[in-house]
């Protein structure tokens, strides 16, 4: 254990037997069960809404779930004589989600189908509201045509260059049907609907917050972590980012999204308004709009091979989706 993970640690009530590294924080076996040790950038008033989730869920009943410890001054987060910020949480004895696995997909999806049920509830604290999809589709449409315009003045183009131009027509045709259907939809009712219901999400429903532990009849249960950028937005979008974790892993075979849909809609239903914006989401370029964000924002005198692999990937996962989005919703995807 380093001397800093130490010093942390030393801030509160209980012994360490040992500490092992895991993605991005340290896991601690200590006296009390075990625990997670994470620097955190939280400003000081999300820490009052975390906690005040936390503590509705628990009040609820719903215990699959992490929660932050105090330390001994009685405070959440442990400050350090050089800024850098921690949080120690009670952790789940368990192992990420297996998303190649449908029986933990079926799991997961109705793990999060009953946290939606819950995550409808007024705050006393500000959790944060999502921002209007239309504006940042809109902003990501407007970047990927500053990068096409930065690439076409390239004097040399590398293999990231000229794969990229070679691609932009279809992918921007993708982001462009999506942004245009988005518009048409009705995005703005279900938006309006969760802010006055106070319908709340995680946030980053992925596979790396999913602990599949074991309860007192040893059977699996998904125990749901690291809530810290939950907030208001339509509640599917949670739905969405996992199915699309989800697909990415699995080759986009249509037995999946099933697994997936059928496991949460079996416990909160999904309205035909919620499934066209599944549809609008799972349209949009994603991976292509980020890989080719990172690119104008790096350096470009050095392009990794890692790049030009994501770039490929992401346009070949784009021509599965339009198989899957076909089969899977029912509709041919117009003009693409």
């Amino acid at each position: 254990m380093q001397e800093l993970e130490q010093n942390v640690l030393e801030q509160y009530n209980m012994e360490i037997s040992s500490t092992r590294k895991i993605r991005g924080a340290v896991l601690c076996d200590t006296n009390r069960g075990w625990f997670l040790l994470k620097e955190v950038s939280l400003t000081a008033n999300r820490i009052p809404a975390l906690c005040e989730l936390y503590e509705y869920l628990r009040t609820e009943g719903y215990t699959h779930l992490d929660h932050i410890e105090m330390n001994r001054e009685g405070g959440h987060i442990t400050e350090m004589e050089n800024g850098e910020k921690y949080i120690l949480k009670r952790w789940c004895d368990g192992k990420e989600c297996e998303i190649r696995r449908s029986e933990e997909l079926v799991e997961a999806s109705a793990e999060l189908a009953k946290l939606h049920l819950l995550l409808q509830h007024p705050m006393e604290n500000k959790c944060g509201q999502a921002e209007h999809l239309v504006k940042i589709y809109e902003k990501h449409d407007r970047e990927l045509k500053k990068v096409r315009r930065f690439i076409r003045k390239v004097p040399l183009k590398g293999e990231f260059e000229c794969a990229f131009l070679k691609a932009f027509d279809s992918m921007y045709e993708w982001a462009q049907a999506a942004t245009e259907r988005l518009g048409n939809s009705d995005y703005e009712k279900l938006r309006n609907d969760c802010f006055l219901t106070g319908k709340m999400i995680h946030g980053e429903y992925n596979y790396h917050n999913i602990l599949m532990c074991r309860d007192m009849r040893s059977s699996k249960v998904a125990a749901i972590t690291n809530f810290e950028k939950f907030h208001q937005d339509v509640q599917v979008e949670d739905l969405y980012y996992f199915l699309r974790k989800t697909m990415e892993k699995n080759g986009w075979k249509e037995r999946f999204a099933d697994a997936v849909l059928n496991a949460y809609s079996a416990i909160r239903p999904i309205s035909p308004d919620e499934m066209d914006y599944l549809r609008i989401r799972l349209m949009y370029p994603e991976k292509f709009w980020k890989v080719a964000s990172v690119y104008y924002h790096s350096n470009k005198a050095w392009m990794s091979v890692k790049n030009v692999e994501k770039l490929q990937t992401a346009v070949m996962q784009m021509k599965q989706k339009k198989k899957f989005l076909k089969a899977v919703f029912n509709e041919p995807v117009q003009g693409l």
